[in-house]
Formats: structure tokens, sequence, C-alpha cells
């Protein structure tokens, strides 16, 4: 897959899947506005991914234009637990070096899977993209969002239910396991 395939997957999957099912109710206007920055990495490995990360970071934080940035990894850890670790160090990254304070960070994998859920419970759909990918999301974007009404805490919960709700009326049949 090349870099071109990577963003165009990755933006059907945030038109189909974030916007379509509103997952992510503050995306559709950053992505009608094209001010969604996407940043394709060939790396498999945890330092060179941070490396990009922290040059991810400095590239939002030097531009006006763009809202919110995606890493996508597609070539590296395509493997869950690893993707995992990748996130582990990213957000004590983040700690060290104060952009905590600046932004948040999100995590979308194909084969992510919330902590005390099954691997088939439709609830970890809300965090599974085509690619593993990086969300970095600006702290005033989240605040712009609670001050027109969105309760952002409230989205995870609802979201899960919404997958689950989906899954049964695609198969009746279906049941959770948490």
């Amino acid at each position: 897959m090349t870099s071109t395939d990577s963003i165009t997957t990755t933006k059907d999957w945030l038109l189909r899947e974030v916007i379509g099912l509103n997952l992510c109710p503050f995306a559709k206007v950053p992505y009608d506005e094209q001010r969604i920055g996407y940043q394709v990495s060939d790396t498999d490995s945890i330092e060179p991914a941070l490396s990009e990360l922290v040059e991810a970071f400095l590239d939002l934080l030097d531009s006006d234009d763009i809202e919110t940035s995606l890493l996508i990894y597609h070539q590296g850890f395509s493997d869950f637990d690893e993707f995992w670790e990748l996130v582990g160090y990213a957000e004590d990254l983040m700690n060290l070096q104060g952009l905590d304070q600046v932004f948040q960070l999100a995590h979308f994998h194909p084969d992510y899977c919330f902590e005390g859920l099954n691997p088939d419970d439709p609830a970890n759909q809300t965090n599974q993209s085509p690619l593993p990918t990086l969300h970095l999301i600006r702290h005033s974007s989240l605040e712009m969002a609670k001050r027109s009404g969105i309760d952002i805490d409230k989205i995870p919960d609802r979201n899960q239910e919404l997958m689950r709700k989906r899954a049964r009326h695609k198969d009746p049949d279906t049941k959770t396991k948490c």
C-alpha cells in the first residue's frame, strides 16, 4: 500500500464510519474544511515512531491551517500489542514534554480491543480503523466542542452502545460478552 492509498483508505473510513456514524460529533467540520493533517509513516519500530510523533506535534503547533492530525502507520504496528506499546511510550513522551497540556492522543487500530472487553464485542469497533493510527487532538478543539454543547465525556460510552445496537440490528442473535 502506498502513502496515497493509506491516506485515501483513512479518509474513506473517516467519512463512512467516524463522520457517517457521528462517532466524533466534531470531526465533520475539519474534514469538510480540509483541516485534517495526514502523515504516513513507514516505520515499524518504537524509537523512530516516537521521533515522527514529536515532528507531527511540532507541525501541528506551527500550523494554524490544520486543526487535527492523523499519523498513519501503513507498514508497521499491525500487531495490536506492539501498537499498544507504542501508545504507552507516546503518552509518556507527551507527559515528559508537556505536550499533554496542549494535545490529547487518541488511537485506532484494525484489531483494537478495549481492556476488559472480549475481542468480538462490537464496542471495540469505535476505535477500529483500517490502519494503525495515532490522532493528535488539540485541547482547544475539545474546549470548543464543549462550548458548543457537546458532552465529550459521554462520547465513548455513547459510541460503544451505538456499535452494539448496530451489531444487534445486523444480527438479532448476536450477544455481546463483557
